[in-house]
């Protein structure tokens, strides 16, 4: 089945755009789950290797990272598939439409994506109702993380208020919090990552966030000194973890031809070309953390023997969004059952 994918995906789906792509992708997911049809993709409970985390029993290490499902709408098909937990997102306090289209790009070469969404989606508002009608179904959900970021209208300077704002709304709804200051897709935001700026947001959510686990994502361009700040910080305030990594600005290396590349224009790139980066991320808080708090760690994963890397150098949990473009709807599966051989 996974050659079959990339048949049609070689054939089909790099014909077309790859937002609208992901729009039809969406749409099936939805007519799959109605109909039950996602529901053959699960495995049996004895085929996922479990995993307890920050009070959460997760029903396997492999998660879907922020930004496949950014308004919470594919949750249950998404678990269908095997994603152990599901982060939503990410959100912001205001509604918005993101940046001018294009902005996702394909790097089938190096099977990446760069993109500059810009947090599109409808609001903390609209999430939150949509997670109260999921969640009064009183059905069997995964895991569910909820990404939160700031809204580009807000000035930098009142970005503790947007957090705020946000966390006071989902994490009632939510099973975590993971705070977004590494998009490189929202002007200013990066800054936040200094820990002068990022110590009152974190503050500011905690205290919304009652009994919920927090964590905070970082990206991989930071210098290794500010990581190993980030990762103190964390532990000093009670965040439950670290996500590790989002999206590099970085270019380097890549196999696509330069040209097309000056041509997609700015984002954060994904995919196979950031696996180098964030497995020295990871390495680093690993030494810091040293098992105090969770690592999440995402970027490059595509593989079963990834996952089986990040797990061995130190990660609680993995997560995966670039890969699943590529592999298809049986990648979490198949990364589920080869690990519980």
């Amino acid at each position: 089945m996974t050659m079959l994918y990339s048949l049609l995906f070689k054939l089909i789906f790099t014909r077309f755009d790859p937002e609208n792509v992901h729009h039809f992708v969406a749409g099936c997911l939805k007519v799959g789950s109605k109909l039950g049809l996602t529901k053959l993709f699960r495995l049996r409970d004895s085929q996922v290797r479990k995993v307890d985390a920050f009070g959460l029993k997760f029903s396997g290490p492999f998660g879907l990272a922020a930004g496949f499902d950014k308004n919470g709408e594919l949750i249950e098909p998404l678990a269908d598939l095997g994603f152990s937990h599901i982060e939503v997102g990410t959100v912001t306090a205001i509604a918005q439409p993101g940046n001018e289209k294009p902005r996702l790009f394909r790097l089938t070469q190096d099977r990446a994506l760069i993109n500059r969404m810009g947090f599109n989606n409808h609001g903390a508002s609209a999430l939150a109702a949509r997670l109260t009608k999921l969640r009064a179904t009183k059905k069997s959900l995964p895991i569910i993380g909820v990404n939160i970021g700031k809204s580009k209208i807000t000035p930098i300077e009142d970005a503790v208020t947007d957090y705020e704002t946000s966390a006071k709304l989902l994490a009632p709804l939510a099973d975590y919090l993971a705070v977004n200051v590494s998009s490189p897709n929202t002007p200013g935001l990066r800054s936040l990552q200094d820990v002068e700026s990022l110590e009152p947001i974190l503050k500011a959510v905690l205290k919304q966030s009652g009994s919920k686990p927090v964590l905070v994502k970082i990206a991989p361009d930071l210098a290794n000194d500010d990581i190993v700040a980030i990762a103190e910080l964390a532990m000093s305030l009670g965040l439950a973890g670290v996500i590790a990594t989002n999206t590099t600005i970085s270019r380097t290396g890549l196999k696509t031809n330069a040209s097309k590349i000056e041509e997609m224009g700015a984002g954060g790139l994904s995919g196979v070309p950031v696996r180098e980066r964030s497995i020295a991320v990871l390495k680093l808080l690993n030494r810091v953390i040293a098992g105090r708090i969770a690592i999440i760690s995402v970027g490059g994963v595509e593989t079963t023997a990834d996952v089986a890397e990040r797990l061995k150098r130190g990660a609680t949990l993995v997560q995966g969004y670039t890969g699943f473009i590529y592999q298809g709807p049986f990648w979490a599966r198949k990364i589920n059952r080869e690990l519980a051989l």
